[in-house]
């Protein structure tokens, strides 16, 4: 069976800021048809693990309301390892940034609004 998330390490916690070391192992689902070949990680897949993380240690009670200034910079491949670093703000904003050896590799900016039920 495939999986839909990396296993990850926390590596660093703090009420506002969080890192993950993630390992994308190549029975993760969204490599399943993404190039035979050469299977790359979607830039979907990058956005739904920063928001899934996000709202798992930062904002359980809100609703993603915006992503802005995304930006993937290079391909992520099975069998590497990448650091997610998540912080939150005061504004209801979480910053995400994926790196791999303190190479930026795709980053972004999630805005969040509180859910109705909240």
């Amino acid at each position: 069976m495939t999986k839909l998330l990396p296993t990850l390490t926390v590596l660093s916690q703090t009420e506002q800021q969080i890192s993950l070391l993630l390992d994308i192992s190549a029975d993760i689902h969204w490599f399943a048809g993404h190039f035979p070949d050469a299977p790359v990680l979607p830039g979907v897949a990058q956005l739904d693990w920063a928001v899934h993380f996000s709202r798992q240690y930062f904002a359980p009670l809100q609703q993603l309301q915006a992503v802005e200034v995304l930006k993937f910079q290079q391909m992520i491949r099975p069998g590497q390892q990448l650091l997610l670093t998540l912080e939150h703000t005061a504004e209801h904003t979480s910053l995400f940034s994926y790196s791999r050896n303190d190479e930026k590799v795709a980053s972004g900016r999630l805005k969040w609004s509180l859910t109705s039920d909240a």
